[in-house]
């Protein structure tokens, strides 16, 4: 009995020795990466150029941690600034697939598609900071990063095509590749996005929704007859 209390003492003791104000190591750990990450959005979405003038120093300071702490998180910036994107991005894409998802059965691929892009674009536009650190910030930073950014918006095309292509099973719109069609409209949704949130664009969202579902519904005319073939 008196060696089974011993030893209840002792593992007493060594869970608290593991928790610190009530939280465990593990928690303190993962408030502390909260806290980086945070500051991150902050420090980088800042303004133009912002990631590439931050340092470990401003960005621990922001956070109220030390340095220390960063590197016990972090190898460097450049990971921040990926975690920061991979959030971003799949915020996006859980918001995406959950609407389509919701969508009303047998409802016309227009409808589909604007229900996707105001999903897409209240997780885009819900902080201006992560808009710039998504399409800006994280552009040409390193060749592994830009890798990242590139896989991310294949995946955006990839999906949006997918989507054509259920569309052109069910006999809504003519078949045809799409994909060239999908980047073009992929890049111009972001671009258009990151100018009405840093305020080059004057409309209110719903408006820019309305054009990009314009810009979308003249995506799906089949080509002209004799379209462009590359020769003049």
């Amino acid at each position: 009995m008196a060696a089974d209390k011993a030893r209840s003492t002792q593992d007493t003791r060594k869970r608290a020795a593991r928790a610190y104000g009530g939280k465990s190591a593990e928690q303190r750990r993962a408030e502390r990466r909260r806290r980086l990450l945070e500051a991150g959005v902050e420090v980088f979405g800042a303004g133009p150029g912002a990631y590439r003038s931050a340092s470990v120093a401003a960005l621990c300071a922001h956070a109220g941690l030390s340095t220390r702490q960063f590197y016990e998180e972090f190898r460097n910036l450049e990971e921040v600034l990926a975690a920061l994107h991979r959030h971003v991005q799949k915020a996006a894409q859980a918001a995406v697939v959950e609407a389509l998802a919701e969508a009303p059965p047998g409802s016309a691929v227009g409808e589909r598609a604007e229900t996707a892009f105001r999903a897409y674009a209240r997780v885009l536009t819900g902080h201006p900071h992560l808009v710039r650190i998504a399409f800006v910030e994280v552009t040409g930073v390193t060749p592994e990063l830009e890798k990242q950014r590139l896989e991310a918006r294949r995946g955006w095309v990839d999906l949006l095509v997918a989507a054509l292509d259920e569309a052109v099973a069910r006999g809504e719109i003519g078949a045809r590749d799409y994909r060239i069609a999908a980047l073009g409209f992929v890049g111009a949704v972001n671009t258009l996005l990151y100018d009405w949130t840093a305020g080059y664009v004057d409309a209110s969202l719903d408006t820019i929704v309305d054009e990009l579902m314009l810009m979308f519904m003249g995506l799906l005319q089949p080509p002209a007859p004799g379209g462009s073939t590359g020769s003049p």
